[in-house]
This record gives structure tokens, sequence and C-alpha cells, in this order.
């Protein structure tokens, strides 16, 4: 009996692990985004896989200074978006969408910033064995633009 409940404890654990490497070998998952000025956390963001393609809405913002307060409020509006976007809160809105595998990359979709209301196209590089995600939004040539490194937080 106890060597029966011995294997199906050892079975668990290795499934539990083997679920936590699958889930790091994928952007999929939730993330905080730090700032690459302050270190700060400015955002929980997570990703979501819908038939094969990547998308990332924000959770929540975090963070911010009393001066983007007194500006944005506690709950910050996309002021600077255009469209269907214009004007709507923040938290909850979708920033990445149309993200697709490539290798060992994910691309071919966009990325919003909330800050400035511009879209960048954006590629994604898991580091860290998975515990990291390099963000790059660029416009043109992915050799041009910036990247954050966004941290897991799940797993």
């Amino acid at each position: 009996m106890k060597s029966m409940l011995r294997f199906a404890l050892a079975t668990a654990l290795l499934a539990a692990a083997g679920a936590a490497t699958a889930a790091s070998d994928s952007p999929v998952g939730t993330w905080r985004q730090v700032d690459d000025h302050t270190g700060k956390v400015t955002s929980i963001i997570q990703i979501t896989d819908h038939g094969g393609e990547l998308e990332a809405k924000v959770l929540k913002v975090m963070n911010m200074t009393p001066e983007q307060i007194a500006r944005d409020g506690e709950h910050p509006r996309c002021t600077k978006c255009d469209g269907e976007r214009h004007d709507q809160p923040v938290e909850g809105m979708t920033i990445m969408w149309g993200v697709r595998r490539d290798d060992d990359v994910w691309d071919g979709g966009h990325i919003l910033d909330p800050s400035n209301g511009k879209v960048y196209k954006v590629k994604l590089t898991l580091k860290d064995g998975g515990a990291k995600l390099d963000v790059h939004g660029y416009i043109g040539f992915a050799l041009l633009g910036r990247s954050q490194v966004w941290e897991r937080q799940d797993g």
C-alpha cells in the first residue's frame, strides 16, 4: 500500500513538473511589466492563446506617480488611443494581438502603448528558461525599436 502511495505521489509530482515546464516554453501566462527606466512594475499583463494567436490584456496598472494620478486618475484611460480604444480604461484593454509562434520567437502581431496611443509591430522572445519575456516593439525593421523585459508572475 505504501509503495502504491509513493508511486502515485511521484507520478503527481512529475506531472506537475511537466506542466510547469510546458508553461515556461510559451509566453502564455501572467507577467509583470517592468519599466525599463525605473525598474518598477508598472502593470500586470495576461497573455492568452486564441487558436494559435497570442493576445495580451492589462489586468492592473500599478505604481503610478502622483503626477500620473493627477493627470490620468487612479484608473487611467487611453486618451491618446484612436478608434474603439479611445478614452477606454487601460485596465481590461487588449494591448497585444495577432502574435504567432515562429520557431523560438513569437511575432507577426501588434502591441499598443497606451501612454502614447501608438501601435507597434511586436516580437516576443523567452529568456531565463521562460522566467522572463523580451517584448520588442518596433516600426519597420525589428533591428530598430525598443525592448522591455517582463517577468513571469505565475509559476
